[in-house]
């Protein structure tokens, strides 16, 4: 039997009320699920931007973010956040940060395709150059936070939606994103697995 990777659904409170198969949840009604942002900086402060595979099925070849995924039924959102920076990037992390614990968007491709996502975003800090898998990823390129952020800002870089509606939240907790705060887990989502201990 081919395994089918499935995705927590949630209600408008962040309470978990079942799971859909991924390959089936992405349409013009796409249901409210678990997802998680992350934002991969070097040990400079530099973020490392990934531009999206042109096979993927929202916004194939878009800019955007680090890393973005969903966490399986009973995997906590760091576990997932490792798992997919060394799926996507080939990436070891140092460390995984919870940033930002209730972001949640909802944006309509010109397709009709919609994405509609509580989606924790996360800080990680890596040492290793990315290895990008093709299939996930097309490129990447290391960009200074604050041009990055303020490219953004202004317009000029287009991005994913997500990452469009995320950096004003993050540039809103210093300039410094080594030095963001850390929030408390206890703050995501009820659907969202606890975070104990270390990210496996």
């Amino acid at each position: 039997m081919t395994y089918q990777e499935h995705v927590v659904l949630v209600d408008g409170q962040g309470n978990p009320i079942g799971t859909a198969p991924k390959t089936s949840v992405h349409t013009a009604h796409t249901p409210l699920h678990l997802a998680f942002s992350s934002y991969v900086f070097d040990e400079g402060g530099q973020v490392l931007l990934s531009r999206r595979a042109v096979g993927k099925l929202t916004w194939p070849g878009a800019w955007t973010n680090s890393c973005c995924g969903h966490p399986l039924p009973g995997e906590r959102l760091s576990v997932a956040v490792t798992r997919r920076l060394a799926f996507e990037l080939g990436l070891r992390v140092e460390s995984v940060d919870l940033i930002l614990p209730r972001f949640s968007y909802r944006a309509v491709m010109d397709n009709g395709t919609v994405e509609n996502e509580l989606c924790p975003v996360f800080r990680a800090v890596v040492r290793d150059e990315a290895a990008p898998n093709a299939e996930e990823v097309d490129t990447v390129r290391w960009m200074p936070w604050k041009t990055f952020a303020d490219q953004v800002l202004s317009g000029e870089l287009d991005i994913s939606p997500w990452a469009r509606e995320q950096v004003p939240q993050l540039v809103a907790l210093g300039p410094d994103p080594l030095t963001w705060p850390v929030a408390d887990p206890a703050e995501l989502p009820a659907a969202a697995e606890p975070e104990t201990g270390e990210p496996a």
